[in-house]
């Protein structure tokens, strides 16, 4: 095992993605929305729309405390922060209000719905200090592309409030259109909001070498690695990581959607980041991101 992961494991690792763990029926259901504009049979009978793609997805028959349960995960790896969309479910919501010092606050944006999406915005972070704002427009019906005019709104806003602003880039699992986050579209998005924190989730794959181009272009355009376990993240990326990206890419998990953290962290200590990389990855690119004291 790798000394520097170690070393950095040590001193506390920020998670960029987590969702609460819930029964295997309560977790098929949030996935209704995505089976909704999904047309082949075999995604309307998957519990988890991108099934195909993923190995050991986190099941429960039941779960009595899905904080704690989270909580106890989190601790057993030493992960002493995770990005949680608070608009997940009333248990994403009391673990954010119970927990501030371990979940980091994100709210969901729904480009569809205007200005009122707006107001909610600044409403949950001047009020509820939600950490920072999200949008999976490939998921919503209609779809809304990262690059379309309904989303320039809430770029402005994010820019105003000082918060990252999270989207998604690359084929999506799920067996929907994927126009929606191509690559290239980041490229106008970070010219006209030279300021906008934007983290990119889901792999951006298979442009991960047009991804690399943008990430050493545009300052505040950030790299995470979520959705992907450990063993597949991308070449590209991880050379990145090695010589010109030390600080532009981090730490994304994928519990409870479709990994466990027992796989991510069984396998982390064999990507070949250099010594460097570990505690940038794995913290201090997100601290400094989301303006975090440890």
């Amino acid at each position: 095992m790798s000394s520097a992961f170690e070393d950095a494991q040590a001193g506390g690792v920020i998670d960029l993605f987590l969702s609460m763990p819930a029964s295997k029926e309560k977790q098929a259901k949030k996935f209704d929305s995505i089976r909704a504009i999904t047309n082949d049979a075999e995604s309307k009978t998957m519990a988890m729309p991108a099934q195909y793609m993923f190995k050991g997805v986190p099941t429960y028959d039941e779960v009595d405390d899905p904080v704690a349960l989270a909580l106890a995960e989190m601790d057993k790896h030493n992960v002493r922060r995770a990005l949680m969309g608070v608009h997940e479910n009333e248990h994403a919501k009391r673990g954010f209000r119970e927990h501030p010092d371990r979940f980091l606050g994100m709210v969901n944006v729904d480009p569809n719905a205007g200005m009122e999406s707006i107001r909610n915005l600044e409403r949950q972070v001047k009020e509820f200090g939600v950490h920072a704002a999200h949008t999976w427009g490939t998921g919503l019906n209609p779809q809304v592309p990262i690059g379309d005019k309904k989303m320039y709104p809430i770029y402005a806003k994010c820019v105003e409030l000082d918060i990252p602003m999270v989207v998604y880039a690359g084929v999506p699992g799920p067996r929907i259109p994927m126009y929606p986050q191509t690559v290239d579209q980041l490229d106008e998005i970070c010219w006209f909001f030279p300021e906008l924190k934007l983290i990119v989730r889901h792999g951006a794959e298979p442009w991960t070498a047009l991804m690399v181009k943008l990430l050493l272009k545009w300052p505040n355009l950030y790299y995470s690695t979520s959705a992907f376990a450990p063993k597949h993240y991308p070449p590209d990326i991880v050379h990145y990581a090695n010589t010109r990206g030390a600080d532009k890419v981090m730490y994304a998990g994928y519990y409870a959607a479709g990994l466990t953290l027992d796989r991510i962290f069984s396998e982390l200590p064999d990507v070949p980041f250099r010594d460097h990389v570990w505690p940038k990855f794995l913290r201090e690119n997100a601290q400094r991101v989301f303006g975090l004291t440890d």
